[in-house]
C-alpha cells in the first residue's frame, strides 16, 4: 500500500495545531471552507470541494490530545474510501510542534494519488501559516450559494 508522507515544523503549540485540525473553526481557516467537522471520535467529517462537485466523508477514529489525529475516508472518490489519515503532532518546546502527516493504505500510485500527495504539501504550508498567525484563509474558499 502506498503512502503520501509530509512533514513540517510549526511554531505553535501541539493543542493549538490539535484544534486546527479537529474543529470546525480550525478547518476552515486552512482547509476548505465548506465543511463539517466535530472533534468526536466515530463522527462523520463532510469535506466539500469546488462548489460541492467533489464530497469526502471522513469518519474520525482517534483524537488523542494534543499528539495523535486519525481518520478514515469512507467516500465519496472511489480511489480513496479506506484510505486512513494520520496526524502526529510532536511538541519540540512550548512554541514549536513537528507534525507528521500520513495518508496512508493506497491501493495504487495512479488516480488522484500524485495530486493528492502535492495539494496534502500546500495544505501543510497553509495549516503552518494559520497556526502561527499568518492564515489567509482556506486553501478551497468555493462554498454553494
Amino acid at each position: 500500500m502506498a503512502e503520501n508522507l509530509h512533514e513540517i515544523t510549526i511554531a505553535a503549540s501541539a493543542e493549538r495545531i490539535f484544534d486546527a485540525i479537529t474543529t470546525h473553526q480550525g478547518m476552515i481557516s486552512w482547509w476548505t471552507a465548506d465543511c463539517e467537522v466535530e472533534p468526536k471520535v466515530g463522527s462523520i467529517a463532510v469535506f466539500r470541494f469546488n462548489q460541492r462537485s467533489i464530497v469526502f466523508k471522513m469518519r474520525i477514529d482517534e483524537l488523542a490530545r494534543p499528539t495523535r489525529v486519525a481518520w478514515t475516508c469512507l467516500g465519496d472518490i472511489e480511489q480513496w474510501t479506506g484510505t486512513q489519515i494520520s496526524f502526529y503532532l510532536e511538541p519540540l518546546d512550548s512554541n514549536r510542534t513537528r507534525v507528521s502527516f500520513v495518508h496512508g493504505n493506497w491501493r495504487s500510485t495512479d488516480g488522484h494519488f500524485p495530486t493528492s500527495n502535492t495539494t496534502w504539501g500546500a495544505l501543510m504550508v497553509k495549516l503552518r501559516d494559520y497556526c502561527e498567525g499568518r492564515g489567509t484563509g482556506p486553501f478551497f474558499t468555493g462554498r454553494p450559494d
